[in-house]
């Protein structure tokens, strides 16, 4: 009888254990979090010497658009030229081979990094960092010339201005008619405000809806690059640094049912090697992932069997 109870016992264990990994799975799917560099990386890096964009930096954004082609916009400069960072566009029919646009940059007006571009009603909506780490936002008619429209006006829950300071790394979705804001206040955390007409945005709550920590791989940066949905959860590609001064940025994710809890991957980062600001760009066969900073580098699953990812 003793042994049978303890048959039972184990079985129960391993059947818990199971489960246990089962939901872990579904909470974070396999096409999520597993990604390898392709051979060909890196794709597209600054032009080097005395170019307009001898680098870039920060979190880019690749756009594609209804006939399969893929648009990237990116942040080049050259401080020996101009202290301004400004936008550049490349294209590519594959999202592998890049061109850039010949009349980059295609603005230099303000201050552009780390942008987030949506395309809402035949109209190009870009929401970037400009000097000082302060958020803005741009439109286009075509995704080529762009129109400055100021700062966001960002207020706390009471509907005061929020403190003064940076609040950058913007990321927008608009779901149900309503706009949502995610944000960070020097890669200290990242916040959650509102706007029924991308005119006020008003935060949800005036802590951050992803704090740094407490695992060592954020506990001294965390930034949102990107959210997804898929079936009623919102994926967040974020990067983070478990260093200070900074350095050696890593992809992360994590998961929200509201975009106000949210849960990080127990197995973060899942892209090392000083690559970050990552996002997922649809592909023929699948999401698939770039990280942007500091050149564009592509993911393929292991399982994916994506003969285009190799030379």
């Amino acid at each position: 009888m003793g042994r049978a109870f303890v048959r039972v016992i184990g079985a129960l264990v391993l059947s818990l254990v199971v489960a246990g990994g089962s939901q872990a799975q579904e909470a974070f799917p396999d096409w999520l979090v597993r990604w390898e560099p392709i051979p060909r990386n890196p794709l597209f890096g600054g032009s080097g010497g005395d170019a307009w964009d001898a680098k870039i930096r920060e979190r880019g954004w690749i756009h594609r658009e209804d006939d399969g082609s893929y648009r990237l916009y990116y942040t080049g400069y050259n401080e020996d030229r101009s202290p301004t960072r400004s936008l550049g566009l490349a294209t590519s029919p594959d999202g592998l081979s890049w061109t850039r646009h010949p009349g980059n940059p295609i603005f230099d007006e303000t201050w552009v990094e780390d942008m987030c571009v949506l395309k809402v009603d035949g109209r190009y909506l870009m929401f970037a960092e400009g000097e000082r780490d302060i958020a803005h936002l741009l439109t286009s008619d075509d995704g080529v010339s762009w129109a400055e429209c100021g700062p966001l006006d960002v207020r706390l829950a009471d509907g005061s201005p929020i403190p003064p300071g940076p609040y950058g790394t913007p990321t927008v979705l608009r779901k149900d008619g309503l706009w949502h804001l995610l944000y960070e206040r020097g890669d200290r955390g990242v916040w959650l405000a509102t706007s029924p007409d991308l005119r006020v945005w008003t935060n949800v709550q005036d802590d951050p809806v992803i704090a740094m920590g407490p695992e060592p791989y954020d506990r001294t940066a965390v930034a949102l690059n990107q959210v997804v949905e898929r079936d009623g959860v919102y994926y967040g590609i974020y990067h983070a640094n478990e260093h200070r001064p900074w350095r050696d940025w890593t992809t992360c994710v994590a998961r929200s049912t509201d975009l106000v809890r949210w849960e990080k991957f127990s197995g973060n980062p899942i892209v090392e090697d000083n690559s970050s600001s990552g996002i997922l760009v649809p592909g023929p066969d699948g999401p698939v992932l770039y990280t942007m900073h500091p050149e564009v580098r592509r993911y393929s699953h292991p399982q994916s069997g994506d003969e285009s990812d190799h030379p």
